[in-house]
């Protein structure tokens, strides 16, 4: 039953990670690097900050906790800064993809990625046993299989339907965009794997412990995002969204529930792992066990916002059957054990 209540708790997470770019669309008359820089505060610096501090016990801080581990810090915030790079690129993918599409790329690639690339970078290859990696193959057949709904998408829809649903709608691009995308995603796993010592032991809770690794890695994140949207901000000349003070209360309102809705992943994931610690294949998969929920909810979003609307009723049931895949792939670990 444990092992059943974490994988619910990271599922909340992931629902919550994929409903957050529902919000954004309330924001007003602000540029994309604008609201992206003031999301970006709350979903990478000020929620990732509270939930790090749970994990700190009386009379200590998280200060000490990163000075200790100096060299650990630093390397979780540099994959944070290349994580940094995927995220931009993140957006681009649903912009040429939609919602659905574009994190189904994206997200399976980085879920493949981080689960196998994370205990090799930490030297730890023996994590990836067979149950782990038929995990991952059978995530990344639901994401190829979605790939093909996808695709079908594109091949059935005339160019006014695909600009209806998604409006710069670009398959070839799309693809590109979204697997370099998650490929540079993945590096947020590689920093939660560095940061694995960034906890006060057994004084910190087990559903508490990789919160502080994630604080790094979200800072380094920001940082990266944080750059790349001033200098867009200067060459746009859109520095005057700041100053529309009649705006602040709403697109405020929306940015912090868009960057809450995102960091509930990552404090899910959190939580959920400290559920699993009598399965060390689900410990070492819980990533792509993100990952794939992640997509399963995107979908749903994507059917919700209509951006599967005139697809073929083949073309529904190959994205279904893509779904059901990776759901099954959530559990597979643990019953190949």
């Amino acid at each position: 039953m444990e092992i059943v209540f974490g994988l619910l708790i990271i599922a909340v997470g992931a629902f919550c990670q994929s409903s957050s770019y529902v919000p954004i669309n309330k924001i007003k008359k602000w540029s994309w690097e604008s609201y992206w820089f003031v999301q970006g505060v709350f979903a990478w610096l000020v929620f990732p900050f509270l939930g790090a501090l749970l994990a700190v016990p009386d009379g200590h801080s998280l200060f000490e906790l990163y000075t200790a581990y100096p060299k650990e810090s630093l390397l979780t915030a540099v994959f944070g800064m290349l994580w940094g790079v995927g995220g931009l690129t993140f957006g681009l993918s649903m912009r040429y993809l939609g919602v659905a599409l574009g994190q189904s790329i994206a997200l399976g690639t980085c879920a493949g990625l981080g689960t196998i690339l994370t205990p090799l970078f930490l030297g730890r290859p023996g994590d990836l046993t067979s149950a782990v990696i038929s995990g991952v193959v059978a995530t990344l057949l639901g994401i190829a299989i979605i790939g093909v709904a996808g695709h079908m998408k594109s091949q059935s829809l005339s160019e006014e339907e695909k600009q209806k649903a998604v409006k710069d709608f670009n398959f070839t691009k799309g693809i590109a965009v979204a697997l370099l995308a998650g490929f540079m995603s993945a590096c947020f796993s590689i920093g939660l794997g560095f940061g694995e010592p960034l906890n006060f032991g057994d004084a910190t809770a087990d559903i508490y412990k990789t919160l502080p690794a994630t604080l790094m890695v979200t800072m380094g994140g920001f940082l990266t995002n944080a750059a790349y949207c001033l200098y867009q901000n200067m060459r746009n000349k859109s520095f005057s969204d700041y100053q529309q003070s009649d705006l602040w209360a709403n697109n405020l309102l929306f940015c912090a529930l868009a960057g809450a809705l995102w960091y509930s992943q990552f404090f899910g994931l959190s939580l959920g792992k400290g559920f699993l610690t009598d399965s060390p294949s689900l410990l070492t998969f819980s990533w792509c066990i993100l990952m794939a929920l992640n997509v399963v909810f995107s979908n749903v979003w994507g059917i919700i916002l209509k951006e599967w609307k005139g697809c073929s009723a083949k073309t529904i049931l190959v994205l279904l059957a893509g779904i059901a895949v990776l759901i099954l792939s959530s559990f597979l670990p643990e019953l190949l054990k």
